[in-house]
């Protein structure tokens, strides 16, 4: 989960490699460092903390070189301290790595180097990375050093790798988390994820698990571990480097939050014929022969994306009539999953790259599972591993806590909804005409959505201070509950749980009293009634309530009293589209919540952005 930046060209070295750890802060912020190489010596400059003690640093103590890399950090093993931090040395100085993973036999390999005579600085198993290279280092070049000690390594790990006996080199080695090589103009980077070096190059590399970069300033070569060269694809990153930029917004989390209009056009455009009512969904590269035959769909994804699975399950199950279960990532191969003939299994992941859900993918195949992702990067590994790809076209998103990834992934879900349930033969056309014409007019209802903004922000004033929240939802709903509290959770620190509505009187309901603010999702939908009676439960036991509703109810009003509760309306949606409506007023909330309550929401503690160790 770290960041990971190199350079190798013309340009001054340590700006590229500052902005390009900006762009990567969202990936880990515990410290941060920097190495260059200069008249054949290594200087190297670290902090503990925030990019911006880094930069202090510098200040303070100039370097300058021509190549070298950067890091920050997300603490794995070893405390996030200045000695901690990112690049390593080996004993002889001359060696730097920098590391996002886990070396899972590092102690052993410590041991061992001790023994020899190598002398350890740090708690970190990247430090051993640098101290095998260095025994291995001969006179055949830094990559075959690198060989070398990889065959020592178990464990999933990006490397980049510079040494100053070996001159205007970078070696990047991916075995599990990623690494994007940049083809510049006369230069060439090396980057955990594309924002660090979008300003630079559109023109990348995606390195697949066991394979090997060798940069130089005259080229990129691409190797397996073994050394064997690997033909390798160039793509064209499509995102313009400004819409990684906050764009005047306070936060990247805002400004992704009101970009959801246009990521649901950009990911509806193109796929939905208005007049014919046709899905077109060619990037799945499955045969209509095949998606016929399915008759389980097994959805693997984490966290946010997990809530996402959810309402795929109502989505899938209502318009393709096909049985679906939801699993997690993380647990999905530590038991022992029946994959039944004909399961498609769908992953979600923003990144393409989060380690659980990839290894629940590669699990699922290995058992039969034909095999789908919904995600938001193109090239990453899990568009790779899958036989077809859903892009969301939401573009890049910084901020830790996904939004507009969330709801690109819904519509994503509603299309291939949509699609199975008309290569099925269970959604004609003029069946599908009217979820189309629904999908197409959701930008717009999500764009009236935000203008509750500034009610919201009036809401938050009145909660910031509380300790608890629950979030009750029923049906395709209930999902979104559980988003909403893991908002709330993940930007403000408050204690927030989602339940099923049905759920509150099997436990949760004994939590409930006047400090409890209760946020309920009760759009009018066919269990509006339903959420009416909990409503009633939840006042009867002196709580707060927070109602989400359909614009133009008045049941509500009845009900609860405007001098202690509120009532957000939101556009009448269809029942199947109310997630993503539903969604963007508990992403605002948690947001203004947690600016309230001044924490950082871009870059909340203990987080990041992509999980990409186990």
């Amino acid at each position: 989960m770290c960041g990971i930046i190199g350079y190798i060209g013309p340009k001054e070295v340590v700006p590229i490699l500052i902005d390009g750890l900006r762009r990567l802060e969202y990936r880990g912020y515990d410290s941060a460092g920097v190495a260059v190489v200069h008249d054949g010596e290594v200087d190297l400059r670290r902090s503990a903390g925030k990019l911006s003690r880094l930069e202090d640093v510098i200040r303070l103590n100039p370097i300058s070189g021509e190549y070298g890399v950067g890091h920050t950090r997300w603490a794995t093993h070893g405390r996030p301290t200045e000695e901690n931090a990112h690049p390593h040395r080996d004993c002889t100085g001359k060696i730097v790595v920098v590391h996002n993973g886990i070396i899972e036999n590092y102690l052993d390999l410590k041991q061992q180097l001790q023994q020899q005579g190598h002398t350890f600085v740090t708690e970190t198993d990247t430090e051993i990375v640098a101290h095998l290279v260095e025994r291995e280092m001969k006179d055949d070049g830094l990559e075959h050093a690198v060989r070398r000690a990889l065959l020592q390594m178990r464990g999933l790990f990006a490397l980049v790798l510079i040494s100053a006996d070996d001159p205007d080199k970078i070696v990047a080695v991916r075995n599990g988390p990623p690494i994007v090589v940049g083809l510049g103009d006369g230069e060439f980077f090396v980057a955990s994820d594309i924002p660090a070096i979008l300003s630079h190059t559109r023109d990348v590399v995606f390195l697949g698990d066991e394979e090997m970069a060798i940069v130089t300033a005259t080229g990129v070569a691409f190797t397996d571990f073994f050394g064997r060269p690997v033909s390798k694809a160039t793509q064209r990153v499509l995102w313009d480097p400004i819409m990684a930029e906050k764009a005047g917004y306070k936060h990247f989390m805002l400004k992704e939050i009101f970009e959801q209009p246009t990521a649901a056009r950009e990911t509806i455009l193109g796929r939905v014929s208005q007049d014919t009512g046709r899905v077109f969904l060619e990037e799945m590269k499955i045969s209509e022969e095949q998606l016929r035959a399915v008759e389980r769909v097994t959805i693997l994804a984490c966290g946010t994306s997990w809530h996402a699975g959810l309402v795929g399950k109502y989505l899938l199950e209502q318009l393709a009539h096909v049985a679906v279960e939801v699993d997690y990532g993380s647990e999905y191969r530590y038991r022992h999953p029946i994959v039944a003939p004909n399961t498609l299994a769908v992953v979600i992941t923003q990144s393409g790259e989060t380690a659980d859900t990839l290894a629940a993918l590669r699990e699922a195949k290995r058992l039969g599972a034909r095999s789908l992702a919904i995600c938001n990067v193109v090239g990453s590994m899990a568009t790779r591993e899958t036989e077809g790809t859903i892009y969301t076209h939401a573009g890049p998103e910084i901020g830790v806590a996904s939004t507009k990834a969330f709801t690109s992934q819904l519509v994503a879900l509603y299309l291939l909804g949509l699609g199975l349930g008309q290569v099925r033969g269970l959604l004609s056309p003029e069946a599908s005409k009217p979820h189309v014409d629904a999908l197409l007019q959701l930008p717009q209802l999500l764009e009236q959505t935000l203008k509750l903004a500034p009610e919201i922000d009036e809401i938050a004033g009145r909660f910031h201070t509380k300790t608890d929240f629950l979030y009750l939802g029923r049906g395709i709903n209930y999902p979104i509950a559980l988003e909403g509290a893991l908002k709330l959770k993940e930007i403000s620190y408050i204690h927030a749980e989602g339940y099923p509505a049905g759920e509150m009187k099997h436990g949760p309901i004994a939590l409930i009293d006047e400090r409890m603010p209760v946020v309920i999702l009760a759009p009018e939908d066919h269990v509006f009634e339903k959420m009416i009676g909990n409503m009633q439960e939840v006042k009867a036991r002196g709580g707060t309530v927070l109602a989400l509703t359909t614009r133009g109810d008045t049941k509500l009003a009845t009900i609860l009293d405007r001098s202690r509760d509120h009532i957000l309306e939101v556009p009448r949606a269809p029942e199947l589209l109310t997630p993503i409506v539903m969604v963007l007023p508990l992403q605002l909330l948690a947001y203004d919540i947690a600016v309230r309550r001044g924490c950082d929401v871009d870059q909340p503690r203990n987080l990041a952005k992509s999980v990409t160790v186990e």
